[in-house]
């Protein structure tokens, strides 16, 4: 918790941009390193030796540090106030002399009231005029004759004399001077800590494989994790298993607490999981902790799990979620589109892959076509494997390829139902789902009850195929339209007239010229070829 980010002060020592604070930030966390090394020391591990040994105490640059700079220096350099008492003798002879000069100025004004009288006499300094003396302007007739005038203001009046301007010419001389010295002797402090900024980063990057080692020995110890065997196998296997970062909000779900789920994929008898169930069910949590857990096995960590047998991936691919990139000109669905040909392009046999619901950016039939040609393509062939797959979706149309495809296999997310509602039990068990509920989960969300019961007769219309007596799906029928009289028969005839009928209706036979009636023919015939196309 003492140690600064040393790799990002490194760099700003290196161009020159780190002021004193950075190097004190620097110094105190590098004051850290030997305490780390008398802890890691005995602890045996390969690793931990390695990392031992990386961390350089750098006591030289904690040295330099510490003797030239003061424990809270200013951020400006220009400033003064950086360089400590004793670290160097030119620059403490020159704040004696300041010092000095400031002591004699204040007995020069004691010296002057009591000369003149006038006990309210000041030695003042500003930026501009320096160091004078203010006198009010009802005392102006106490001014010596050797007072010089400088400034006239509305109360008062500002004077100088010779003896204050040698002493401001000594104090302002020597505190230039001291800023000077000062900004210079810490620029080359700074160039001699950059010179050893390779060893600086050397540390800085065994100290943070060491702080992310530690974060996640501490999570694994607070919250339960096992040690995941790693193989060369095909074989993912994960008994109990839980998101991390869902189940720490366990105490906030309905269900009082994170419901863990098994997993069991390989490369042949079990490649593909078609996972259905309603929303809210805990299909996509399921999908995410799976990868999750993968990812933290690959990269040498504890799991949340009870045991895990986990073979070493390639790569873990995911295409979740619904985003747009319209200053692109893509749609949610071709984003979704460019994601998974990256993944079915770029997968190989030791892939983990989560797809999270493809195909429901079009239209229902395209989608379950996209989404059927998708696990096929991912199933591979006998000269092939295909690589570990979990797809979430609502078709459940996708659930028949287990019946075609050997290695892919139907799992649900249990539900119960319940007076018209849907209780989630959050269990991934085998089979496929044949609802998904998403009429009750919209009652969940609150919609209005008109828009629930409407939906669920176009549902059942739907479900059922049913068209009315002159073939128009009932889907655009409520139950109170099921009660009217129907239409039996078509009329023959059709309400809209033909536009060559249109244009008989006009013609006078008697006042028609023969070749009058010739044209008038012709262009009927014209007329009725070209709307028949």
């Amino acid at each position: 918790k003492c140690v600064y980010d040393v790799e990002r002060l490194a760099t700003k020592v290196t161009i020159s941009s780190a002021n004193a604070r950075d190097l004190i930030a620097l110094s105190n966390s590098l004051e850290q390193v030997p305490s780390i090394k008398y802890f890691l020391k005995p602890l045996g591990d390969n690793r931990l030796t390695q990392l031992n040994q990386n961390c350089d105490p750098l006591t030289d640059v904690t040295d330099w540090t510490k003797k030239a700079l003061i424990e809270n220096p200013p951020v400006l350099l220009t400033e003064g106030n950086l360089i400590r008492k004793g670290f160097n003798s030119e620059l403490d002879t020159l704040r004696s002399d300041s010092h000095s000069g400031k002591k004699i100025i204040a007995e020069l004004e004691a010296k002057e009231r009591s000369r003149t009288g006038i006990s309210n006499l000041k030695v003042k300094f500003n930026h501009i005029f320096g160091y004078y003396l203010e006198v009010s302007k009802s005392n102006l007739k106490f001014v010596p004759n050797d007072y010089e005038r400088k400034q006239t203001l509305v109360g008062s009046e500002r004077f100088t004399i010779p003896q204050l301007k040698e002493y401001e010419r000594r104090v302002l001389g020597a505190e230039d001077k001291i800023i000077e010295l000062e900004y210079n002797l810490f620029c080359e402090l700074r160039s001699t800590i950059g010179r050893e900024c390779q060893r600086i980063r050397k540390t800085a990057k065994a100290l943070a494989q060491l702080d992310c080692l530690l974060t996640l020995a501490e999570v694994a110890h607070q919250f339960g994790y096992v040690q995941p065997n790693l193989h060369k196998g095909e074989e993912l296997v994960i008994k109990e298993g839980r998101h991390p970062v869902v189940e720490r909000q366990g105490n906030q779900m309905p269900t009082g607490g994170f419901i863990a789920n098994d997993l069991y994929l390989n490369n042949t008898t079990d490649q593909i999981l078609i996972i259905t169930g309603p929303n809210m069910a805990g299909k996509s949590t399921y999908l995410r902790q799976v990868s999750l857990i993968t990812l933290m096995a690959q990269i040498g960590s504890f799991i949340p799990a009870d045991s895990a047998h986990i073979s070493i991936v390639d790569r873990i691919f995911s295409r979740v979620g619904a985003q747009d990139h319209l200053q692109k000109g893509m749609s949610t669905f071709m984003v979704e589109m460019n994601e998974t040909a990256n993944i079915l392009n770029n997968a190989t046999e030791r892939s983990l892959i989560i797809l999270d619901e493809i195909g429901r950016g079009t239209s229902t039939f395209d989608g379950i076509s996209i989404a059927w040609s998708i696990v096929e393509y991912l199933h591979g062939d006998s000269a092939k494997e295909g690589p570990k797959t979990l797809f979430a979706t609502h078709y459940h149309e996708l659930t028949d390829l287990a019946l075609v495809l050997k290695g892919v296999k139907n799992f649900n997310v249990q539900v119960k139902e319940w007076n018209e509602e849907i209780i989630f039990l959050r269990k991934i068990i085998p089979g496929g789902a044949d609802k998904s509920y998403g009429i009750q989960v919209a009652r969940l969300a609150g919609l209005p009850e008109k828009v629930l019961h409407r939906a669920n007769e176009v549902l059942f219309n739907l479900e059922k195929s049913q068209f009315d007596e002159v073939g128009t799906p009932k889907i655009a029928r409520s139950e109170e339209e099921t009660t009217k009289p129907q239409v039996e028969q078509l009329g023959l005839f059709l309400e809209k007239a033909h536009p060559a009928i249109k244009q008989l209706e006009t013609i006078e036979p008697d006042n028609l010229s023969p070749r009058q009636a010739m044209e008038t023919l012709y262009n009927l015939k014209n007329l009725i070829k070209k709307t028949s196309k």
